[in-house]
């Protein structure tokens, strides 16, 4: 490219069109003739200022730049894939990650807390003897409260432990079980209901399904384009580098 051909600045129509498009989308109506040429200006200033960074060489070795340029000829990629992806292909793509898509247990329970700072398994083996005595249980508060409804095994895991959600996965239903210890002490719990987990049929996550395979392609076209033309590069790295 010689030099006036590298002052020569096109606008295509579609170019224009996009900024209408852009301007009407943010304002809810089309630019005034005024606001169009500001618009127009603002793109060739844009330009003008880029092609000057260039010639200065300011994209070179600037870590920015290079980020937003791999992240965009990564989108580039991403986008040949299409949509709309067939029936056939989800359910492939379905039976082959089936256990993504588990549906937790749940459980419906009720506990008395006893903290581990204050003779929290005695207290619990105790509290254990009076419930079925029918005498009243004096427990600590738990602050995530008393009783939980259809909650997911993770989220019992997440705030109690995993010894706890452990234990009432094998705990027997409408009875109170032994002391069961959680990261903050022991408790005592009933269980009302619990849920099984299961693999749901693709109907029921149908739409999980078609957004995680959309992805998987698209990172699966990038990991194509990687593969096909990293053999084109040849890697220099110094030996003798200590880190």
């Amino acid at each position: 490219m010689n030099a006036n051909e590298d002052k020569d600045i096109f606008i295509s129509d579609q170019e224009i069109l996009s900024l209408i498009s852009a301007w009407k989308s943010q304002v809810g109506r089309n630019p005034t003739e005024d606001e169009l040429a500001r618009i127009i200006n603002n793109l060739v200033d844009e330009e003008i200022l880029y092609r000057e960074a260039l010639n200065l060489g300011l994209d070179q070795e600037d870590k920015i730049i290079k980020r937003r340029l791999a992240q965009k000829i990564s989108f580039l990629k991403e986008e040949s894939i299409p949509d709309i992806p067939s029936s056939q292909e989800l359910l492939s793509y379905f039976e082959n990650n089936k256990d993504k898509y588990f549906i937790q247990p749940t459980f419906t329970f009720t506990h008395y807390f006893f903290s581990e700072a204050n003779n929290s398994i005695q207290r619990a083996q105790q509290a254990l003897k009076d419930i079925n005595n029918e005498k009243d249980i004096n427990s600590d508060p738990f602050y995530l409260g008393k009783s939980f409804a259809n909650e997911l095994l993770r989220n019992v895991e997440s705030n109690f432990g995993k010894n706890f959600s452990s234990s009432i996965l094998d705990a027997k239903q409408n009875q109170w079980t032994d002391p069961i210890k959680s990261t903050f002490g022991y408790h005592i719990v009933f269980i009302n209901s619990a849920n099984p987990g299961y693999i749901p049929e693709i109907e029921e996550v149908l739409k999980k399904v078609e957004v995680d395979y959309l992805q998987f392609k698209r990172e699966q076209a990038v990991d194509e384009f990687l593969s096909n033309i990293r053999s084109d590069y040849i890697i220099y790295i110094n030996p003798d580098l200590k880190f």
